[in-house]
């Protein structure tokens, strides 16, 4: 089989040497082409992924039309502001065989579309696609420690397919039919895990990061019930799983960013000051828009969305959050 993973980020590399050490021929593309050459030549992915070589069996290269050629399964694993661009430049392409998996944990800005919707809105309703999730730290994914995901679609056989496809004994999937909630726990969970790193950056203990966690899970399993995702889904890996890990991980970059948050230093900053999107930045802006359309209360979103745009003093902002009227949980 041909698999084409568009997005040479710290993702996109390490399932394009997941997937070559299980005898795929691997095309990878990168968007840059001066980047592109560094890949090729060096053999490692300095930027995201410095410390891993990149086998010489995987194909790099910016020209889409290489990497797409007779390609059976097409991974998008480029950032969720990319997305829309990158499949637009997939139209001139015949993809009525192919099968498009969105690995990207994101919403986009603007329409508030999930990825999958993001794909038929560009590809056509007929497009056969799925969505993969779950804790799944690209570090440690690489390295081979054993790990967990989700693969979701509305055609099972799908779904089975590219669990088949992604499997091994280091990288266990599972198969799920609600591809609403699946993406939208790899995404949300993000605003929490920005929650948890500033809690870090604060000094909080550990009943603090436990509140932010079992709250949070709340927050996104109710804004996923309005957008039509099943509750279950949220006790699974791309809910729950990829909660824990995404707040507790040092490897989290959501978290990393929040954990600077907490210790005084300044969005704009770090965003100039690193290489690697974090999600969560706009996912909270997205998610402030939907709990207003739905009327829904999302507290701990709220509060990141004042400390990161409205410049908030985060020991304010938490205060005003202990101090919210009481409720039954």
């Amino acid at each position: 089989m041909n698999i084409a993973i568009l997005g040479a980020g710290g993702w996109g590399t390490t399932l394009a040497i997941h997937l070559v050490k299980k005898n795929y021929r691997i095309r990878l593309w990168e968007a840059f082409p001066d980047y592109a050459l560094v890949l090729q030549r060096k053999r490692k992915n300095p930027k995201f992924l410095p410390n891993v070589s990149i086998p010489e069996e995987i194909f790099i290269s910016s020209d889409l039309e290489k990497i797409i050629s007779k390609a059976a399964l097409i991974i998008i694993a480029v950032p969720s502001f990319a997305a829309r661009e990158v499949l637009k430049k997939l139209k001139r392409f015949d993809l009525s065989k192919a099968i498009i998996l969105s690995a990207t944990k994101g919403m986009e800005m603007g329409s508030h579309l999930r990825m999958s919707e993001v794909i038929r809105d560009e590809l056509g309703k007929k497009i056969k696609w799925a969505v993969l999730s779950g804790p799944t730290i690209a570090k440690e994914v690489v390295e081979g420690k054993p790990s967990t995901a989700v693969v979701a679609s509305p055609r099972p056989k799908i779904a089975r397919l590219v669990q088949k496809v992604l499997m091994d004994k280091s990288l266990r999937i599972y198969t799920s039919s609600d591809p609403i909630g699946v993406e939208l726990g790899g995404c949300l969970k993000n605003i929490i895990a920005i929650a948890a790193g500033i809690a870090d950056g604060l000094g909080f203990g550990t009943n603090s990061k436990a509140a932010l966690l079992t709250r949070g899970l709340a927050e996104i399993a109710a804004i996923g019930k309005k957008m039509g995702a099943k509750s279950f889904t949220f006790m699974g890996l791309s809910g729950l799983g990829d909660l824990v890990t995404t707040c507790t991980s040092k490897n989290s970059r959501n978290r990393n960013f929040g954990e600077a948050i907490g210790r005084g230093r300044r969005m704009e900053q770090l965003l100039k000051e690193t290489e690697m999107v974090i999600e969560g930045v706009n996912t909270t802006k997205v998610v402030c828009h939907l709990a207003k359309k739905f009327s829904l209360e999302t507290p701990i979103a709220n509060v990141v969305y004042q400390i990161l745009f409205e410049k908030k003093d985060p020991l304010t902002a938490v205060d005003e959050l202990m101090s919210r009227k009481e409720k039954a949980e």
